[in-house]
């Protein structure tokens, strides 16, 4: 279970609260700005216009960086066209809708204009600025190079989403120390906010686009068109990179179990994802230094590594390994058995065939090649027994593989799926520890919802496992159905249990047939001296209730006096 669940919460500064649902009573423009743009109003729209803008932003730079490539861009000139088209028309709808609800914008609330207020404000002219050039290319002739230049502009529209997280990020980290603020940027923790959310996309896209420029640099036809962009994006990569890597080396000691200057960051420089983040820089700085002294242009596929960062960013590398570690001894059996199969395969191979095709059945370790391919149900047809005794052998040793090789990723499966439920019933469990209170802070939801992320779960399973808990919590509150060892555990149950079998005990003596009963408990010899005495003590009570000061307590007697059953009788109920 992660960490988080674990360690005690540190409440951060709640810069904003979240607001009430949408209600049918409100305005339209009010609805549509609390649908559309309202970051305060829960389940709306605000996040996913953000992205869908970010997104389309960042494929806009891509696209005036292609436009520079002639190439690429006389070839697909009118594609390139419609593109900014489209763009164009997005980003002045965008500024037509945030004109038109400014007057429901609480930042605007104190003016008297509203929408000249918007329109002076920062964010407007950026989007203003993004759309201006376009409109005015039609009517007035403008220099391509400066249109080009002005469509920059529209990077400048990320400040929307930017600007709001590093205020949220300021005031998260007020007071603390530049190496806390810059662990909270970087690794994950409450004092995070949506910057780290933002950090981690950034990496995200700048090791996904590191890949694919790798990729298409195998291309002899596309390298050879776009051989100065791709030093240049990976130069640009490599700097990212690094300058993460310094960061995280920086601030490790912040995290729990790294602490020391030395130990700690030596502790991490050793650890799996701090070798992956090295690996994807090192051949890159090897090549500039050492090129004169060597070839190591073979260095650039290790590049490649670098999609290995993406395990930063998902459990399931970590529940994959987890998984492992525990199937390792039946994982090693069946890897043995595997490699008898594999070798007695190529061994009777090797018999059967060698005198047929001495050129592909040469020597025993060639044959392990057709063995595997065979047992695997690969068989790729480039080797293939031809004598009768090869092709009987083939079909049996087929029929075995089939069986032997999905040994493992039967283990695998389901085991990775046992992981995954025992990882839910320990989410379920801290569910149940949060519902002490009776409630779920935003704290808790937060935790929830990294924990649901990194276990694939919906929202509404989610909501399942917090209805179960509470169900949980509510039956483990009723003291009647507890346990004597949890009624030990909590003594304010215990005394209103007391209290209960105490009031059925003189219920019993008040509303029962007294006679039979009484006789049965005087004469029963299950009955214990104490718990006689008890009986006659609560019987005289129930007679004087309302009427007499009660009698006296019964006597202390040790709880089997007087009894002939002795101590085999049970104590009283």
């Amino acid at each position: 279970m992660s960490d988080k669940l674990q360690a005690p919460i540190q409440a951060p500064v709640q810069v904003q609260e979240a607001g009430v649902p949408i209600q049918p009573s409100e305005t339209l423009r009010c609805r549509l700005y609390r649908l559309l743009l309202d970051p305060n109003t829960p389940d709306n729209y605000h996040a996913s216009i953000d992205r869908f803008v970010a997104t389309l932003i960042i494929a806009n730079l891509f696209a005036l960086l292609f436009e520079h490539v002639p190439a690429i861009h006389e070839a697909y000139t009118g594609w390139f066209h419609w593109f900014d088209v489209v763009s164009v028309i997005i980003f002045t709808a965008e500024y037509l809708m945030r004109l038109y609800l400014a007057p429901e914008d609480p930042e605007f609330a104190g003016s008297r204009f509203k929408r000249l207020a918007y329109m002076r404000s920062p964010f407007a002219i950026v989007d203003l600025l993004s759309i201006l050039p376009f409109f005015l290319s039609m009517f007035i002739h403008v220099d391509l190079r400066m249109l080009r230049a002005l469509r920059l502009l529209r990077i400048f529209k990320l400040l929307r989403v930017v600007v709001p997280a590093i205020h949220e990020f300021i005031a998260i980290n007020r007071g603390r120390t530049f190496r806390q603020k810059v662990h909270a940027l970087v690794w994950p923790s409450e004092h995070g906010g949506k910057l780290h959310d933002y950090f981690d996309s950034f990496i995200v896209v700048w090791v996904v686009i590191s890949v694919i420029a790798v990729i298409l640099e195998s291309v002899e036809s596309i390298h050879f068109i776009l051989n100065l962009e791709f030093i240049i994006l990976d130069s640009v990569a490599v700097a990212i990179f690094t300058t993460e890597y310094l960061l995280r080396i920086f601030s490790v000691v912040e995290e729990p179990g790294m602490e020391g200057a030395f130990a700690g960051r030596f502790r991490f420089a050793r650890s799996g994802s701090a070798l992956i983040d090295l690996l994807a820089i090192l051949p890159f700085f090897l090549e500039v230094l050492l090129h004169h002294l060597i070839d190591l242009r073979f260095l650039r596929v290790f590049r490649m590594m670098r999609l290995l960062k993406l395990s930063r960013y998902t459990g399931a590398t970590k529940t994959l390994v987890i998984v492992m570690k525990r199937e390792w001894p039946v994982l090693m059996a069946s890897a043995f058995i595997m490699l008898l199969l594999v070798v007695l395969t190529a061994s009777l191979g090797y018999l059967f065939e060698h005198e047929a095709q001495p050129d592909k059945f040469e020597n025993i370790p060639q044959s392990i090649y057709w063995a595997v391919i065979t047992l695997a149900s690969v068989g790729y047809g480039d080797i293939s027994p031809i004598t009768p005794a090869g092709r009987a052998m083939t079909i049996v040793l087929a029929l075995l593989g089939i069986g032997i090789f999905a040994i493992p990723a039967a283990l695998l499966s389901s085991a990775f799926s046992d992981q995954l439920r025992i990882e839910r019933e320990i989410l379920q469990n801290e569910l149940f520890e949060m519902l002490a209170d009776g409630t779920i802070s935003d704290e808790e939801q937060e935790i929830i919802d990294s924990e649901a992320k990194r276990l694939h779960l919906a929202k509404d399973e989610v909501d399942r496992l917090i209805e179960k808990a509470r169900r949980q919590r509510e039956a483990a509150s009723n003291h009647a159905l507890m346990s004597l060892p949890q009624l030990l555990e909590q003594p304010a149950a215990a005394v209103e249990r007391y209290r209960e079998l105490l009031s059925q005990i003189q219920q019993l003596s008040m509303l029962g047939d007294n006679g039979r009963l009484s006789a049965l408990i005087e004469t029963s010899d299950r009955v214990t001296g104490f718990e006689r005495e008890t009986w006659r003590w609560m019987k005289r009570r129930s007679e004087v209730v309302g009427s007499e000061p009660a009698p006296a307590a019964p006597p202390s007697a040790p709880p089997y006096a007087g009894s002939s059953a002795g101590p085999s009788a049970g104590p009283a109920p």
